[in-house]
């Protein structure tokens, strides 16, 4: 453990960004789940919804440092590329 107050205090700090960094990933994650689901609802308007809401998301995610900026851009060309697949397929 920390001996001096100020490494105390870095010690409190870093607890605190790592607990706010993992809530991020993982609100991160659930978005994604949540376009994923609701392809298989097969509604247009629900998923171009939460499409929307994702990659909001990821960009707030990437924007805090949580995650790099590629990493986010990534996610969200994979995660518009499999809506723009499902929007081809109901349309054909």
């Amino acid at each position: 453990m920390a001996n001096h107050k100020s490494a105390v205090k870095r010690a409190k700090q870093s607890e605190a960004r790592r607990l706010r960094n993992r809530m991020r990933k993982t609100r991160m994650k659930n978005v994604i789940k949540d376009v994923q689901e609701a392809i298989s609802s097969n509604s247009t308007e629900l998923v171009m919804e939460r499409l929307r809401q994702a990659v909001s998301t990821i960009d707030r995610t990437a924007g805090k440092g949580v995650i790099h900026k590629n990493n986010a851009a990534r996610k969200i060309s994979r995660l518009t590329r499999r809506v723009q697949e499902f929007l081809a397929a109901k349309k054909a």
